[in-house]
C-alpha cells in the first residue's frame, strides 16, 4: 500500500482526492473508463474516493495493494453504481485480492443426499454480506477484454447489487411487484435465446455467441455477465441485446442526475 491509499485510509489525505497522475494512468489503462463524459469522470472520481475511505482491501498470497491496484478496482467497482450511489455497496466492507485465478473447494449435496466435493477455478467470488475475492490477473486485463465484453471486477460488484435483496436471481431490487414482472419478462426471453444459442455452439458447432457462455449457467449469472458487456462494451452489446440495454438503461439510470 503507497502513500495516498495509506493517507486516506487515516483521513489524511487533502479532500480524499484521488491524485490526479494517478487517476490518469486509470483512465488510460481502462478505455471504456476513459469514454465517459466529463461529468461522468469526475463523478466517478469522487466516488471511488469515498469507495476507497469506505473499503478495506486485504492482498491474498503475498499481494500487495498498491494505489494503482486499489484504484483501478475502485473505478470498476463504482461505474454500476455512478448514477445510483454508494449505497448499494453499504453491506460489505472486504475485498480480497489475489495475483492470479483461485482455487475453491466446493460441496454439494444431490438429491438423494449424496455429498459431492470438487475444486473450481474461480477469477472472482462475490459473498451475500461478505467480501469481495477477485483476481489481480483478470482485473489488469479488464482493458483488453472488453472488446469481449468481459469484465470480472463489474461482475462480481453486479452480483453484490442483486443480493441486496437476497440470494442472487438475476433480477436487482425493484420498488414494486410489477417492476419485477416487467424485468422478468425481459431477461427471461434474453437468457432463453442466449442459452439456446449456446447449446447450439457446444452440441452442434454452430457459431458460438459474442458473450462468455458462463452466462447460460443460471439466470444470476447472465445477469451479471450481461452487464459486464453492458458497461465495457456498449455499442457491441446492443447489437445482441437492444431490449436489455433499454432495460439496464432505465436500471442503472444512465438518463438521469448523478447520485451522490
Amino acid at each position: 500500500m503507497l502513500d495516498w491509499l495509506r493517507r486516506l485510509i487515516q483521513g489524511k489525505a487533502a479532500q480524499h482526492a484521488i491524485p490526479d497522475a494517478l487517476w490518469q494512468r486509470t483512465l488510460a489503462h481502462y478505455p471504456f473508463l476513459a469514454k465517459l463524459t466529463e461529468v461522468e469522470k469526475a463523478h466517478l472520481r469522487s466516488l471511488c474516493s469515498r469507495f476507497l475511505a469506505q473499503k478495506e482491501f486485504h492482498g491474498a498470497q503475498g499481494m500487495v495493494i498498491t494505489d494503482d491496484i486499489a484504484v483501478a478496482i475502485a473505478a470498476q467497482a463504482c461505474l454500476p453504481v455512478l448514477h445510483l450511489g454508494l449505497g448499494w455497496y453499504d453491506d460489505f466492507v472486504g475485498i480480497v485480492v489475489h495475483p492470479g485465478q483461485m482455487l475453491a473447494r466446493r460441496e454439494k449435496t444431490d438429491d438423494i443426499g449424496v455429498v459431492h466435493r470438487y475444486s473450481e477455478v474461480l477469477a472472482g467470488e462475490a459473498m451475500e454480506r461478505g467480501p469481495v475475492t477477485l483476481s489481480w490477473q483478470d482485473v489488469a486485463a479488464a482493458g483488453q477484454s472488453a472488446g469481449h465484453g468481459y469484465n470480472v471486477v463489474i461482475h462480481e460488484f453486479v452480483h453484490k447489487i442483486d443480493m441486496r435483496d437476497g440470494a442472487p436471481d438475476g433480477c436487482p431490487p425493484l420498488p414494486s411487484r410489477a417492476a419485477r414482472g416487467a424485468w422478468h419478462d425481459v431477461m427471461q426471453t434474453a437468457y432463453d435465446n442466449f442459452r439456446e444459442k449456446v447449446v447450439m455452439a457446444e452440441r452442434f458447432g454452430a457459431e458460438p455467441p459474442w458473450l462468455d457462455a458462463y452466462g447460460a449457467t443460471s439466470p444470476a449469472e447472465f445477469f451479471a455477465v450481461t452487464c459486464e458487456a453492458y458497461f465495457v462494451n456498449r455499442p457491441r452489446f446492443t447489437e445482441d441485446f437492444a431490449s436489455l440495454t433499454a432495460l439496464f438503461d432505465q436500471f442503472f439510470k444512465r438518463n438521469r442526475a448523478l447520485a451522490h
